[in-house]
């Protein structure tokens, strides 16, 4: 008996490829795409498929396929719930009002320092679990919650497992340069050093994490203070991605380009020369409009100086407690496109290529093409426009993880 040269046959299927070059989309029509080992093998027009056998084929009956959804900034896991926190700022309470009264980032630290790796796992899995019902099959989760090396580390372990729970892909990140605890008894110089010296080398050394981030505002650390952070990171060999020029032009953008980081995200306030820096260094700018909308900003990222200049655009959901209650990616690209003003194109790019390159993954997946990871999404819709269009509607036919259907 001749051995099935595919694993998996998917026929009849119209492709929504995102190749870079290949025109919005990469669409090809009346199209055929072939899995073996967890990898697609070959894709193309149907008339041009190989005479090869194949253990299984599925005829898509002219569904759209896509690669799988990618939510590259999340801060998904952590403890306790902060709902009465909106409910008062609604009411006029300022953020300082609540931090004065125990609330903000630091009653979501001290919740998330007496939480359990399980407790973690337990209060995360439903948000992981909105966002891999609307087809993400990588994401990527932050620390920054703990704030101390203990539920620095409990908090990463807690990603790996959620994920893993969720079956999903991970990339971890390290976000110990967050903010000031409030119960640190020195400078932020001294925090830094300790994030830096301490808390990196200790979670590195655990195997805990895929890159280093930190948040460079007025409100957090300047771009000098994390520059320090940045050579210890480059020193073990690790990729950087950069909280950015949100509230303020703090030189974000600069910096992040400066260390060829992966990503500087938010960026509302980022310079021209900034920008063009990012063009050279081939940093990706990650746009994230659920915090813009939860915060009620009216300055929007320089969404045309970014297209001018080249700058590659990713789409995240920046899931968090305070600034960006989001577990919807596909609520992100609406957003994305309707208050930022890109296209439904550059928004499914987004969270898909664009992405992967901001997570470094981008020779793995992100998008259709021979050799890459067989994470794919089948769509009964007419048109891959629909997926930014639409709120509440439209949820993946079928999902593939390395070529395992997972419904």
């Amino acid at each position: 008996m001749t051995h099935p040269h595919w694993d998996l046959l998917l026929t009849d299927a119209r492709l929504a490829t995102l190749r870079a070059g290949a025109g919005e989309y990469g669409i090809v029509e009346d199209a055929a795409l072939a899995i073996r080992d967890g990898r697609i093998d070959w894709l193309g027009p149907a008339a041009e498929l190989p005479p090869k056998t194949a253990a299984v084929t599925e005829p898509q009956n002219g569904r759209w396929l896509t690669p799988g959804l990618i939510d590259c900034h999340t801060h998904l896991v952590f403890a306790g719930d902060r709902s009465a926190e909106f409910e008062r700022r609604l009411s006029g309470a300022s953020y300082e009002a609540i931090a004065a009264a125990g609330g903000g980032i630091m009653s979501t630290v001290r919740e998330t320092r007496a939480a359990s790796p399980n407790d973690l796992v337990r209060q995360s899995a439903p948000r992981l679990a909105a966002l891999v019902a609307e087809g993400v099959t990588t994401v990527e989760i932050k620390s920054g919650y703990g704030l101390d090396t203990d539920a620095e580390r409990r908090m990463l372990q807690a990603a790996g497992s959620v994920a893993a729970q969720a079956g999903v892909a991970v990339s971890r990140t390290f976000l110990g340069a967050h903010t000031v605890p409030g119960d640190w008894p020195g400078s932020a110089d001294d925090y830094l050093a300790a994030v830096r010296d301490e808390m990196l080398a200790a979670i590195h050394d655990a195997g805990l994490l895929d890159s280093v981030d930190a948040y460079c505002e007025s409100i957090a650390f300047s771009a000098s203070q994390i520059e320090t952070l940045f050579r210890r990171a480059d020193d073990l060999g690790l990729p950087v991605r950069l909280h950015a020029d949100q509230l303020s032009d703090g030189g974000g953008a600069a910096l992040a380009a400066r260390f060829r980081a992966l990503s500087a995200d938010h960026l509302e306030y980022a310079s021209a020369s900034g920008i063009e820096a990012m063009a050279t260094s081939g940093t990706v700018a990650v746009l994230l409009p659920g915090a813009f909308l939860t915060l009620r900003e009216t300055r929007r990222p320089p969404v045309d100086q970014l297209r001018a200049n080249g700058v590659p655009m990713a789409v995240a959901t920046d899931c968090n407690p305070g600034t960006s209650p989001l577990c919807s990616i596909r609520a992100a690209m609406h957003l994305a496109a309707s208050t930022f003003r890109l296209t439904p194109a550059e928004c499914l790019a987004g969270v898909t290529r664009e992405a992967a390159r901001a997570l470094g993954l981008l020779d793995d997946r992100g998008t259709l093409e021979p050799g890459k990871r067989a994470d794919l999404l089948a769509w009964d819709i007419e048109h891959p426009a629909e997926l930014s269009y639409w709120l509440g509607l439209h949820r993946p036919q079928c999902r593939w993880i390395e070529g395992v259907r997972k419904d």
